[in-house]
């Protein structure tokens, strides 16, 4: 019997890659697109996605902890641990000891970092626009309250983390 010959891996839109597909499979295959346009955008900063996602949630919600930043930016703690340690390391961010919980560090955002942070947003905006293109006001609102829907527990309405 003669061998089958391998099935054409179809382009993005495409076959299971396009509106046919699972809807999983399309919002990682949006996510990791987007992901790349995101540090395209950011490189000239020298600051990657992860980076970026953690000053901007210090930046949203100073004093939060380094477990509740790893929850706000979609990482582990360990990752994070990383992270802040090169963000400290590039002068974007400073820690401390929590006054009260020795063993708590205090992680802010410096200067530099709120600095950076503005300098990134033009990029990042773009990038965003751009994802967006197409879609008027109305359609815009629904697909971030699909989103947020997305992240949301079944029937519980809790946050999925």
């Amino acid at each position: 019997m003669p061998e089958k010959p391998p099935a054409a891996v179809p382009a993005v839109g495409e076959g299971k890659r396009g509106a046919p597909g699972h809807i999983g499979y399309l919002l990682r295959q949006a996510g990791g697109a987007h992901r790349q346009r995101m540090e395209r955008a950011l490189s000239d900063f020298g600051l990657t996605l992860p980076q970026f996602s953690v000053l901007t949630m210090l930046a949203a919600y100073p004093g939060a902890s380094g477990a509740e930043l790893a929850r706000l930016s979609l990482l582990t703690p360990q990752t994070m641990s990383v992270i802040v340690a090169n963000l400290e390391k590039a002068g974007s961010v400073t820690r401390r000891p929590h006054a009260v919980h020795g063993r708590i560090q205090v992680i802010e955002v410096t200067a530099a970092g709120r600095d950076l942070l503005a300098r990134c947003h033009p990029r990042v905006g773009a990038v965003e626009r751009d994802l967006l293109a197409g879609f008027d006001a109305t359609e815009e609102k629904l697909i971030r309250r699909w989103l947020v829907q997305a992240a949301l527990e079944p029937n519980t309405g809790e946050p999925h983390d």
